[in-house]
């Protein structure tokens, strides 16, 4: 009952359009170290103006996805795990907190990140720090193309972590955030997942490409804000430094969408903090009161689907819980899965 009616003032929120700077290049762990601190140093100027820009009421900023480090190439699993990857308790969280701190902000984002629990392996982590400096939200991506996730260690990562810990929900003064990585705004079963465990904010750090035509994630992003009423926060990057790709490729596009779809702020290329807006919870959560046909949580009979998905099969769990795996792991993986699909007659 007191959740049901706490208040929340409407605040302002940022998607923050910043160029990643690319490790790829870096000899060892400390020349990567080295790079990652001078983004942090740019970020941190970077953020303060922003806030200061926009006013005392921006409570949260979310940065793109990789944005520390860029993504792995030829690196092995393990090559880049030892170069480019943070620690649970890594000290560029301090750093990052401190940011959080200096400006009275949550701070979400996206990093590589290694797991005591899981040595030889590495995750794609999205986080929120909150402006005491703490971490307060941490989601492992759970679907990628070429990285290890919770389903390649489902059985023990269940047993590290539980079902809160795959699908987590911060509840914090200002709403509830959960997070999705990247492309995993295309599986609408994850997002769906966090909204039955209270979401009302969905962080969604990417690096993608970005044009006039809209694009399968541009509509995916509509249609999770509208399925779920809820906000998508979506950051993109101002492309990837240091790499043989053409910087520009992923750049532009970072957007809020509120919960009936609509789009409340939107930037085009380049580095820029224009993609702010208005995040009024109360109206959130009163639109989610509502009866009508709008009202689809509501609406949304949420068993009619549990033995459909119970009863099928396809991409396998497990499958790296022997430890570090080669990258064509994942292409044999991926084609074992299709002939699954052709034997069940999807394909």
């Amino acid at each position: 009952m007191v959740e049901a009616i706490r208040q929340v003032t409407p605040f302002q929120a940022l998607a923050l359009q910043v160029q990643a700077k690319a490790v790829n290049q870096a000899n060892d762990r400390e020349s990567a170290r080295s790079l990652i601190q001078q983004t942090i140093n740019h970020l941190s100027k970077q953020i303060a103006a922003s806030k200061a820009f926009i006013g005392l009421n921006c409570k949260l900023v979310l940065l793109p996805e990789y944005f520390l480090t860029g993504f792995p190439m030829a690196e092995s699993l393990t090559s880049w795990a030892n170069k480019a990857c943070l620690e649970m308790t890594d000290s560029i969280y301090d750093c990052l907190g401190e940011i959080a701190q200096k400006n009275d902000i949550f701070l979400g984002g996206n990093a590589y990140e290694v797991d005591p629990n899981f040595p030889e392996l590495y995750f794609q982590s999205c986080f929120l720090i909150d402006p005491s400096g703490n971490i307060v939200l941490r989601y492992r991506r759970l679907n990628s193309m070429f990285a290890p996730t919770p389903h390649d260690v489902w059985d023990k990562y269940l047993d590290c972590y539980g079902l809160e810990g795959v699908f987590p929900v911060a509840k914090t003064a200002i709403g509830n955030f959960a997070a999705v990585a990247s492309d995993e705004i295309l599986f609408p079963e994850v997002t769906r997942c966090l909204a039955m465990r209270g979401a009302e904010i969905l962080l969604h750090p990417t690096s993608e490409v970005y044009g006039q035509a809209r694009s399968p994630k541009e509509a995916a992003k509509v249609s999770r804000a509208v399925e779920n009423m809820m906000y998508v926060i979506s950051a993109n990057t101002a492309g990837i430094a240091n790499t043989p790709i053409p910087e520009a490729s992923v750049d532009g596009g970072s957007k809020i969408i509120d919960y009936r779809g609509l789009i409340l702020a939107e930037t085009g290329a380049g580095e820029s903090m224009a993609a702010y807006a208005e995040i009024d919870i109360m109206a959130l959560r009163s639109y989610r009161s509502q009866v009508g046909m709008k009202n689809l949580l509501a609406r949304q009979r949420w068993d009619l689907y549990a033995e459909s998905y119970r009863q099928f099969h396809a991409y396998p769990a497990n499958t790296m819980d022997s430890g570090v795996v080669e990258r064509k792991h994942f292409i044999e993986t991926q084609r074992a899965t299709i002939e699954k699909l052709r034997e069940k007659g999807l394909i």
